[in-house]
């Protein structure tokens, strides 16, 4: 296309310099002695020239076993600084960093591997048992096995490295680019919940990368001043890019590290570190607030307390703003396309209970549902805040509208710039949004997305097992949990086996395991024989009053 100028330098400065990596070695010029990373257990800290260093250490020895450019470095790390050194570190020399959940089943993650195929594969000490089940179930092999943050002294497996020998006697200094990074670069690959035992894998480019970042510098707003701890995992999207190592280390703040949540040590840290921003799921604020209400820690430093994964209620909202703070901010989005609707604490608390308005770059839509088709992107519902439609969302800032060697789920989620959420809900005049089900029977459990149809693929394959449906019961702690109606092939079924088989089950997280059981004669199907969930899921919250589900 013919310009009104010489449009060649803008063109190759932009898109070959303006990569999260560059943001970051800013920081590690102009704030080398400002902190970047505390980590409370290990009672130290890392300026960001001492966090550069260890990202080119990482470099180096991923170098020096042949990864390179578009080859693939899966982590499977708690929130531990290995994590930190390896969002960077892969960067260096053009390597995808695949994020997997340290809590997924083994035979889960053997489908990840084979999925991914990675060169290295850098995985926390306390899910060391379950990566030596995972590699030797994968047919794809890793180059090396890495174990990292090894706090209580476990055994190294055989064959496998640990962290601290990989990258022992590397040089500290910026490895060599051999290649020319470019925007649209897949830097990260991240992992999201299936249909089936394969997680989706969805790519994140460099683009997408520090557009995540801009985005939590400005709505929070975020600056080289904070302090920021995510009380959530960071391989999730709301991990790494809310407040976690995206943006921070992006504008050179500083990361405070949390493994697991412990609502007591959480607020300690707020103190002692000074913490500003704290992000975490609705269900840790209803904890939080327990503590402080007992403990009363100093939590003066907080400028904000951000929470994914599910909406706000408001009678408890107004309990967190009391007691908690006044500045709490509610995210909607997927891990597609990070967030992009975003209720303000001007929001609140009268607008609990909706995912807010679109995000500054961001549009929410609520579409009309049809049996056979999408809805185009303009079949809008009524404002009405009662007419419920298919939330979609379109993130061009954000998202990559794709998922990495998988068409089918591309052609299902993405349409003319759009994705297609599954979500259920309805909307307001001022376009605010309320989430109300899911088109696919999606669970969500302390944030983590959990799908009926793998549940029930494993209730089937026992032998004892006719047929068997999943759906959710409410919790207090977690929002919702599994509950598994099962029809006996075999009559002496009991539910001690149900829980035993899931328990034993390589294909099954623990996360995603039934916490309730019916043995049952039926299940609801229509008349063409689909399983009708919507109306399982009534009859749970009414056998949960009745003492009708059981444990064991």
């Amino acid at each position: 296309m013919e310009r009104t100028y010489d449009d060649r330098m803008f063109i190759d400065t932009f898109e070959h310099n303006f990569t999260w990596l560059n943001g970051f070695m800013r920081n590690v010029t102009r704030y080398a002695g400002r902190t970047a990373l505390i980590d409370p257990v290990r009672e130290k800290t890392w300026n960001y020239h001492e966090l550069n260093i260890e990202a080119n250490r990482l470099a180096h020895a991923l170098k020096k076993d042949g990864v390179g450019k578009n080859d693939v470095v899966m982590i499977v790390l708690m929130n531990c600084p290995e994590f930190c050194f390896s969002y960077i570190g892969p960067r260096k020399i053009g390597a995808i960093l695949n994020m997997a959940n340290f809590i997924l089943a083994a035979g889960e993650l053997s489908l990840l591997i084979d999925h991914n195929k990675p060169k290295v594969i850098i995985y926390s000490a306390d899910v060391s048992q379950t990566m030596i089940q995972a590699i030797e179930m994968a047919k794809h092999k890793p180059e090396r096995a890495v174990m990292a943050d090894n706090l209580k002294d476990a055994p190294l497996p055989e064959g496998h490295l640990s962290y601290e020998d990989y990258v022992k006697g590397q040089p500290e200094e910026n490895p060599e680019m051999d290649f020319v990074p470019h925007i649209y670069d897949e830097v990260v690959r991240m992992c999201t919940s299936g249909t089936s035992s394969l997680p989706k894998s969805v790519p994140v480019n460099d683009i997408n990368e520090v557009l995540s970042a801009h985005d939590v510098i400005m709505h929070y707003p975020l600056n080289f001043n904070d302090v920021c701890m995510n009380m959530t995992p960071l391989f999730h999207r709301g991990g790494s890019h809310c407040g976690g190592t995206c943006a921070t280390f992006y504008v050179g703040a500083s990361v405070v590290l949390m493994r697991a949540f412990a609502p007591k040590a959480a607020l300690q840290y707020v103190q002692d570190y000074h913490i500003t921003f704290l992000m975490g799921s609705p269900s840790t604020l209803e904890m939080l607030s327990r503590t402080q209400e007992k403990s009363n820690f100093d939590l003066s430093s907080l400028k904000g307390l951000i929470t994914m994964g599910a909406p706000l209620d408001k009678i408890a909202c107004m309990r967190y703003l009391d007691v908690l703070t006044p500045n709490i901010f509610n995210g909607y989005g997927t891990t597609e396309t990070f967030w992009n609707a975003f209720l303000r604490p001007f929001d609140l608390p009268d607008f609990a209970g909706t995912v807010g308005g679109s995000c500054i770059d961001d549009e929410v839509r609520v579409v009309k549902i049809y049996e056979d088709r999408k809805a185009e992107p303009d079949e809008l519902v009524e404002q009405d805040n009662e007419t419920v439609g298919e939330i979609i969302l379109r993130s061009p800032a954000k998202s990559a509208y794709s998922y990495y060697n998988n068409p089918e789920e591309n052609e299902k989620k993405f349409y003319k710039g759009w994705m297609y959420t599954a979500d259920l809900g309805f909307w307001d005049e001022h376009g605010y949004v309320t989430v109300n089900g899911r088109k696919d029977d999606m669970i969500v459990s302390s944030a983590e997305n959990i799908y009926p149809t793998q549940i029930e693929e494993v209730l089937n394959s026992f032998e004892k097992v006719s047929d068997s449906m999943v759906t959710a019961v409410p919790d207090k702690v977690r929002g919702e949990v599994a509950v598994a109606y099962v029809i006996p092939e075999d009559a002496s079924l009991t539910v001690q086996e149900l829980v035993d088989y899931c328990d034993q089950n390589p294909m099954l997280s623990k996360y995603k395991r039934p916490r309730w059981y019916r043995i049952v004669d039926s299940l609801p199907y229509t008349a063409t024989g689909k399983k009708q969930h919507y109306i399982l899921k009534g009859q749970a919250e009414k056998d949960m009053k009745e003492g009708l589900l059981k444990r064991k």
